[in-house]
């Protein structure tokens, strides 16, 4: 099966600092060796735990930039994606 997923970060050398976050996460739930899991093999809901967890803290984080002020800095984070127009 070939992977469809475009998704890329929009912010260039993002890629290290949200992995860094995923294990860090990872190990507060109790998985302290997911980096070298193979992430096939786990159960679904384990792997969501994991993404679900980084989503909350990313926009708790994006709330507190907004709540003091910051919406210049989050509106201009990422371009707004128009409906229909993936790329």
């Amino acid at each position: 099966m070939t992977s469809r997923n475009t998704n890329q970060p929009v912010t260039p050398g993002a890629s290290s600092a949200l992995d860094q976050m995923k294990y860090e996460i990872a190990s507060e739930l109790g998985l302290t060796n997911y980096q070298q899991m193979d992430k096939g093999s786990l159960p679904s809901r384990v792997n969501g735990y994991v993404g679900g967890n980084m989503t909350k803290k990313l926009v708790a984080y994006a709330e507190q930039a907004l709540a003091s002020g910051n919406t210049a800095q989050i509106l201009q984070s990422a371009p707004t994606e128009q409906i229909g127009q993936r790329s």
